[in-house]
């Protein structure tokens, strides 16, 4: 059985000190998808050994005892679909494939967790997430006015002297309509990334400059977030902003926070073409048919209409995880038909509920549910402080899985491995051990 420390006991597990330098090395290379699927599944798979390795010897786990049961309560949540998907799925090599490769996400919630319980690992994660994102805004900025990002060129570069080809072949490219920062053009998931993880950059923010810093961070990423060109970032990041400047500001002082960045949005409208497309194409869907409502979702409309044909052709545990794809064929609504989005078949839903339905049936949707319920029961029941340090975690969590919105593949390796960064901090900062009085008292100066 685990040994699990008591609540006040000295620091236990020196043996993972190297956890918070590992998480936000990991967030550092999302631009580079492979490298940061790589290093947090070979962290993960050394936190696994060193936990076995504890057990095995009786010593004090270097987690306490609630972020363990967590953390595995959130996994089960996101796995549990895969596997009840997996017998009868439509391509069942992938999906057995897709949910053997995922039980990597259990160590990888428990090291997360692990890398935020002291008080010296959370100030290097949330720092290190919260000055990542900021430095990824002010980057896309430098894009929009000079025409390129000078940490894409530099990446990119880094790759030229290793003997590799371009991050980006113009052959690959997915959109010049927006600022793609950091994550360049074949890859423009800067809008979502930057909207997922400003709860930390407004956070640290606050506590260094009070609502004056908070407003320069929200400024700053929501600018970076605009001009990201990603529609559902947009609305991620409102939410965002809503609910921490309500906290920080008030409802007065937020409102007037509001009408300043609808003027700057305004200025923004007139200095950007590309955004003037994307605003363009939104407000398609003022003119009332449904044409006008698929041209503002890019097609989303038809491929919503597929997912709940899937939906009912498998009512129970849906066509199986990634198996979207192999089920378009047969429940897409306009066969013949040029798609919005371009050559191909649609690869997912581009929504959380309907992925769910349509790849993970009743059963599926039901587990995220009560995942969902597990993590508002657990901060609902944590205390003041605990509470406060997982705010950002939680809030970035609900905002990115908001469910009237759309939203990147929940089961694709990228976006998995943003959804289970969130879920293992939140569950590792509600149980993390409390601040010393000191340290409680520079957080709030």
């Amino acid at each position: 059985m685990p040994n699990w420390p008591a609540e006040h006991a000295p620091p236990a597990g020196r043996a993972f000190a190297w956890t918070p330098a590992w998480v936000v090395l990991a967030v550092a290379l999302w631009p580079l998808p492979g490298p940061a699927e790589a290093v947090f599944s070979l962290g993960a798979l050394v936190v696994a050994g060193q936990l076995a390795w504890v057990a095995a010897r009786g010593r004090p786990m270097p987690l306490d005892r609630g972020a363990f049961v967590l953390a595995g309560l959130l996994f089960g949540a996101y796995w549990l679909p895969e596997l009840l998907s997996a017998p009868d799925a439509l391509d069942r090599g992938r999906a057995w494939k897709e949910t053997l490769a995922d039980l990597r996400y259990l160590p990888l919630l428990w090291g997360i967790a692990i890398a935020v319980r002291e008080p010296r690992g959370r100030r290097v994660v949330a720092g290190g997430i919260a000055v990542l994102a900021l430095a990824w805004s002010i980057d896309a900025l430098v894009q929009a006015l000079a025409g390129a990002s000078p940490l894409f060129r530099g990446l990119d570069a880094l790759k030229g002297l290793s003997g590799g080809g371009p991050l980006c072949p113009v052959d690959e490219v997915q959109a010049w309509d927006r600022v793609s920062g950091v994550f360049g053009d074949c890859n423009p998931k800067l809008g979502l990334v930057l909207a997922s993880l400003s709860p930390f950059a407004l956070a640290w923010a606050e506590r260094r400059g009070r609502a004056r810093g908070w407003r320069v961070a929200a400024g700053r990423v929501g600018a970076a977030v605009l001009l990201g060109g990603v529609r559902a970032g947009w609305l991620t990041f409102g939410l965002v902003v809503l609910v921490s400047g309500w906290r920080v500001l008030g409802p007065v002082r937020l409102a007037g926070f509001a009408v300043a960045g609808v003027l700057a949005l305004g200025m923004l409208h007139l200095a950007s073409p590309q955004l003037q497309q994307r605003v363009a194409r939104t407000t398609m869907v003022l003119q009332g048919d449904a044409g006008g409502l698929d041209g503002a979702l890019s097609g989303r409309g038809r491929i919503w209409q597929g997912a709940l044909c899937m939906a009912r052709s498998h009512p129970l545990n849906g066509v199986g995880v990634r198996g979207f794809r192999d089920a378009w064929a047969g429940c897409d609504p306009a066969p013949g038909e040029a798609a919005a989005w371009g050559d191909g078949d649609a690869l997912h839903a581009h929504q959380l509920v309907l992925e769910l339905l349509s790849e993970t049936g009743v059963l599926g949707l039901l587990a995220w549910l009560g995942g969902a319920f597990v993590a508002w029961r657990a901060w609902a029941r944590a205390d003041a402080g605990a509470r406060l340090r997982a705010a950002p975690a939680l809030l970035a969590l609900a905002a990115t899985v908001f469910p009237l919105n759309t939203h990147l593949a929940a089961y694709s390796t990228f976006w998995g491995g943003v959804l289970v960064l969130l879920a293992g901090l939140h569950a590792g900062l509600l149980h993390a051990r409390a601040d010393t009085p000191a340290e409680a008292g520079a957080t709030h100066r």
